[in-house]
C-alpha cells in the first residue's frame, strides 16, 4: 500500500507558503508507516519544534492501473475520506533551502491520520465535496473540492503514468489555505460535508 501526496494543489494555499501556482501535479510519497486510523493520537515527534497540520481529501484506488486516461479515471476510486498530513515545516525549511528532498518532513512515523471512508456523493467525483478543521474547536482551515487546481481524475490520469496504482493505495488530494501549528495537547476534529470523521488528540 502506497501513500501518494498531491502537493500545492490549491492556489491559495500555494501563495500562503510563498511557492508558485503549479502547472501539473506535485507528488512526493509517505511510507505505510505514517498512517494512523481509529482516531488515535499524533505523537509530535522529537527531532521538530514546528509540526504543522494539512488537512485534505484522501481517495482509495479501487482497482489496478497504470497510465490511466483522464476520461476512464473515476473508475479507480469510489470512496474519499480525510487525512491529515503533518509536516515538520522546520525541517522542511532546512532542506529545500539545501536543495535536498523533505521526505524527513513528511513521511515520519505517524504523519498521516486518515478518518475512515465514505462512498462519494457524486460517483464521477465532481461534485463538490467541502471540508473543515476545528483546532481546540477553532475553524482553522475550510476548503472545497471545487477549489482544487487538479481534480481527482486529473491526479489518478497523471501520476499513475509514473508508477502502478494498486488496489488500497491511498492519494491525499492537496490541502487548502490554513495551515499552522499543533502543539502537545492539542484537539483536532475534521468535518466532512458537515459530518465529523476525525477526532483526535496530539500527545
Amino acid at each position: 500500500m502506497k501513500i501518494i501526496c498531491i502537493g500545492r494543489n490549491y492556489v491559495d494555499h500555494a501563495k500562503e507558503l510563498k511557492n508558485p501556482v503549479p502547472k501539473q501535479p506535485v507528488f512526493f510519497m509517505k511510507p505505510d508507516s505514517a498512517l494512523v486510523l481509529k482516531n488515535r493520537p499524533f505523537f509530535y515527534p522529537e527531532f521538530s519544534s514546528d509540526v504543522h497540520h494539512e488537512l485534505e481529501l484522501v481517495i482509495r484506488i479501487q482497482r489496478l492501473g497504470r497510465s490511466i486516461p483522464e476520461k476512464f479515471a473515476s473508475r479507480y476510486y469510489n470512496e474519499v475520506a480525510l487525512g491529515v498530513d503533518f509536516t515538520a515545516r522546520d525541517l522542511q525549511a532546512e532542506m529545500k533551502k539545501k536543495g535536498l528532498p523533505w521526505e524527513i518532513a513528511k513521511g515520519f512515523d505517524y504523519s498521516a491520520p486518515v478518518s475512515d471512508f465514505v462512498p462519494l456523493p457524486d460517483p464521477t467525483g465532481k461534485g463538490a465535496l467541502d471540508f473543515y478543521l476545528d483546532l481546540n474547536g477553532k475553524t482553522v482551515q475550510k476548503g472545497t473540492s471545487n477549489d482544487m487546481i487538479f481534480s481527482f481524475d486529473q491526479i489518478v490520469a497523471y501520476v499513475s503514468r509514473f508508477m502502478t496504482l494498486k488496489t488500497g493505495d491511498l492519494i491525499f488530494t492537496g490541502t487548502p489555505a490554513g495551515v499552522g501549528p499543533v502543539q502537545i495537547n492539542d484537539h483536532l476534529e475534521c468535518y466532512l460535508q458537515g459530518r465529523k470523521m476525525m477526532d483526535f488528540y496530539v500527545k
